[in-house]
C-alpha cells in the first residue's frame, strides 16, 4: 500500500500537472518529464503481480479469521465442574459443526471439480472444433488463393477477348462501312441499268410503233391496190360473167344492201395474207418480250353468276399448330389455301363437304400475314412477319424466290393485272413493286403510315393504314392522287370483282364500300355484336360482288347484302376465338373462316 501510495504521489504526476499548466517550457524540462513518465510505467508495472498477490493473501487472511473467530479460545478462567461440563458440551456442538461445515465444504470442493471436469471437457470440445474450423479455414484460404488466381487468369482472358471484340468490331464497321458503299454503287449500277433498260424499252417500243404503222401503211397500200384489180365472183357451180368491181362503189352498195362479198384466194396476195399474219404476231408479242410464253398463258377463269349465303357447317378441323391469320380460294378451283402463326401455308382440296389435306408449303422464317393466288391458279404469293414475301408454285414445296427488302413486317402481298410484278405493302410505311422475273425491287413508295392492306390494279395501287385514311397512287409518277379518311384504323382493303367497288375494314366497326366511279360515294355497313377482332381482320366481297363477308371478335361471320344494306346472315357458335379472315370460293357455295385458335370451318348453304 505503500508503494501503492508512493505511485500516485510519484513526482511524475506532478510534474505532469506542471506540464500541463505551464505554458512554454524549456527543452530540457520536456526530456526530464518523459524520463520521469517512463520510469514510473516500469515500475507500476513491476508491482502489478505484487498488488494482486498482496490483494489474495487479504481475503484469504480474512476468511480464516472468520473460521478460526468462531473458535476462539476465551481466556482461561476457572470453573467449576458444572461449568466445564456445559463448555466441554459446547466444544463438542462446535467441533460437530466444524465437521457439518468441512462436510459441506468437502461436497462443494467435490462438485466444484466435477464441473471443472466438465468445463475442461467443454473447452477440449471447443478447442477440437476451434482446430476443425481452422483446418477449414485453411482449406478455405487455400481455395479462396485459387479463386484469386482463376479470377486472375479470367480477367486477363477477358482483356484479350475485349482487345480482339475491340479490333473485331472496328473491322466489322469498317466492313459495313464498305458493304453501304459497295450497296451504294450497286444500288447506282441498277438504277442506271434501270434507266438503260428503260430507255431501251422505249426505244424498242417507239421502233416496234413505227414498225407497225409502216406495216400497217404498207397493208392499207397492198389492199388498195388489191382492191383496184378485177376479181373472179363464184356463185355455186354454174360459171357467171366477169365482173370489174370498183372499191368505192361496191363499199357504198354493201352498206345499202347488207350483202357480203367474197374474194376467191386466187385473188389475195400471198404477200397481203403474210402482212396480215405478221401483224396479228408482232400484237401479240408487244409488251412481252421479257416474260416467259407459259407465264402470259391464262387458264380459264370460271364467273360466278350468283353466290348462295352460307347458313350451314359443313366441317371443322384445327387446320394449324398455331393461329391461322389468312385464308385465300383459287380463282380457278375450290382450291383453298391457309397460312399461319406457324410458318406454313397448307393447301386443302374441298372433296363431300369436307376440308382435305393436299399439301404444305414452308420456307418463310416468321408467320404468314396474307396470302394471293395468281389469275392462273398455279402460284401463290404470301407476306410474312420476316420482312419479306414468298412465291411458291403449287408443284414445289419450297419457295421459287423470296422478295426481301422491308426493314418491318409486310402485311400485304398481291399480284398486278400483268402478273409480271407483285406489290407489297409494310409496316415500314413504304410500298413497293417488284418485278418477278428478275426477284428485284423496281419502285418504292412512301406511303407516309403503317400499311395495313394494298389492292391494286395497272396503273393504281391503293393502301390502307393505321392514321384512318385510304390513298390512292400513281403507280407511274409515285404520287397519290387522293385520300378517303375513316373513322378508325384500316385493317383490310378488297376490290370488287368488276373492279368498280372497294370494300375496306376499319376498327370503328364498320363496313364501308366505295364506288370508284361516282366520285367515291361511300355506304357504311355495320351489325350490333360486329367488332373487329385485330388490327389485321379481313373482309372480303362475294365472287358476285353481291354479299359482304367478314368474321368478329365474338367468333361469328357476318354477311351483308350489298344492295340493300341490311345484315343478310349471322353465323355464330363455331368459334371460340376471334376470326381473323373469311374466304368465299369462286363458286359462290363455300365460305371458309379462319380464327386464332387455329381452327378453320367450312361453311355452305346445304
Amino acid at each position: 500500500m505503500a508503494a501503492l501510495e508512493c505511485q500516485r504521489d510519484s513526482p511524475s504526476t506532478t510534474l505532469g500537472r506542471i506540464h500541463f499548466a505551464a505554458e512554454p517550457m524549456e527543452t530540457w524540462k520536456r526530456h526530464i518529464i518523459r524520463q520521469l513518465k517512463h520510469r514510473d510505467k516500469s515500475q507500476k508495472k513491476n508491482f502489478q503481480d505484487v498488488i494482486r498477490s498482496y490483494i489474495s493473501l487479504l481475503e484469504r487472511t480474512k476468511q480464516k479469521a472468520l473460521i478460526l473467530g468462531s473458535v476462539a479460545r476465551p481466556p482461561p478462567v476457572t470453573y467449576s465442574e458444572d461449568s466445564l461440563a456445559v463448555q466441554a458440551s459446547h466444544h463438542n456442538n462446535l467441533v460437530n459443526d466444524l465437521q457439518k461445515t468441512t462436510g459441506e465444504l468437502a461436497y462443494q470442493v467435490l462438485q466444484l471439480q466435477q464441473k471443472i471436469e466438465i468445463k475442461d471437457a467443454i473447452l477440449e470440445e471447443q478447442h477440437a472444433s476451434m482446430r476443425e474450423a481452422q483446418a477449414r479455414l485453411a482449406q478455405v484460404e487455400s481455395e479462396r488463393g485459387e479463386l484469386r488466381a482463376s479470377v486472375t487468369q479470367i480477367r486477363e482472358r477477358n482483356r484479350a477477348l475485349k482487345r480482339e471484340y475491340d479490333a473485331r468490331l472496328e473491322q466489322c464497321s469498317e466492313k459495313e462501312k464498305a458493304y453501304r458503299q459497295a450497296r451504294e454503287r450497286g444500288q447506282e449500277i441498277l438504277e442506271d441499268m434501270i434507266k438503260s433498260k428503260q430507255q431501251a424499252a422505249m426505244k424498242m417500243n417507239n421502233r416496234n410503233e413505227r414498225r407497225v404503222r409502216a406495216r400497217e401503211a404498207n397493208l392499207h397500200k397492198d389492199l388498195e391496190l388489191a382492191a383496184k384489180k378485177a376479181v373472179n365472183i363464184d356463185d355455186g357451180p354454174s360459171s357467171m360473167p366477169q365482173l370489174t368491181v370498183n372499191t368505192s362503189a361496191n363499199i357504198d352498195v354493201a352498206e345499202r344492201c347488207h350483202a357480203r362479198v367474197f374474194r376467191s384466194a386466187s385473188a389475195t396476195s400471198p404477200r397481203i395474207l403474210s402482212s396480215i399474219r405478221e401483224l396479228f404476231d408482232r400484237r401479240k408479242r408487244r409488251g412481252n418480250s421479257v416474260c416467259r410464253l407459259e407465264e402470259d398463258m391464262y387458264s380459264p377463269v370460271g364467273i360466278c353468276l350468283a353466290a348462295r349465303v352460307p347458313a350451314v357447317a359443313k366441317h371443322a378441323l384445327d387446320a394449324h399448330e398455331l393461329g391461322i391469320n389468312a385464308v385465300r380460294f383459287s380463282a380457278c378451283t375450290n382450291l383453298l389455301a391457309t397460312g399461319g402463326t406457324d410458318r406454313v401455308i397448307k393447301l386443302w382440296d374441298i372433296t363431300a363437304g369436307m376440308l382435305h389435306h393436299r399439301l404444305t408449303l414452308d420456307g418463310s422464317n416468321e408467320g404468314i400475314t396474307s396470302i394471293e393466288f395468281d389469275p392462273t391458279g398455279t402460284r401463290i404469293l404470301a407476306a410474312s412477319y420476316d420482312k419479306s414475301a414468298l412465291f411458291w408454285r403449287l408443284d414445289d414445296c419450297v419457295p421459287k424466290f423470296t422478295l426481301t427488302g422491308h426493314s418491318r413486317k409486310v402485311t400485304a402481298a398481291k399480284f398486278r393485272c400483268s402478273q409480271r410484278q407483285v406489290v407489297t405493302g409494310s409496316a415500314d410505311r413504304t410500298v413497293k413493286v417488284w418485278d418477278l422475273q428478275r426477284a428485284a425491287c423496281i419502285q418504292t413508295i412512301e406511303v407516309l403510315s403503317y400499311c395495313s392492306d394494298v389492292v391494286c390494279s395497272e396503273y393504281f395501287i391503293i393502301s390502307g393504314h393505321y392514321d384512318h385514311k385510304i390513298r390512292f397512287w400513281d403507280s407511274r409518277a409515285a404520287s397519290c392522287t387522293q385520300e378517303l379518311p375513316l373513322q378508325g384504323k384500316v385493317t383490310s382493303l378488297d376490290m370488287c370483282p368488276d373492279h368498280r367497288q372497294l370494300l375496306s375494314c376499319s376498327r370503328d366497326e364498320s363496313l364501308q364500300v366505295v364506288d370508284l366511279r361516282m366520285s367515291n360515294a361511300r355506304i357504311s355497313y355495320r351489325a350490333e355484336g360486329f367488332k373487329c377482332g385485330c388490327d389485321s381482320t379481313k373482309a372480303i366481297f362475294s365472287p358476285d360482288g353481291s354479299y359482304l363477308a367478314a368474321g368478329s371478335a365474338d367468333g361469328a361471320v357476318y354477311i351483308w347484302n350489298v344492295h340493300t344494306g341490311n345484315l343478310e346472315k349471322r353465323l355464330p357458335d363455331m368459334h371460340s376465338a376471334s376470326i381473323n379472315a373469311v374466304a368465299w370460293s369462286l363458286s359462290g357455295e363455300f365460305v371458309v373462316s379462319v380464327d386464332k385458335s387455329r381452327r378453320a370451318v367450312l361453311w355452305s348453304d346445304i
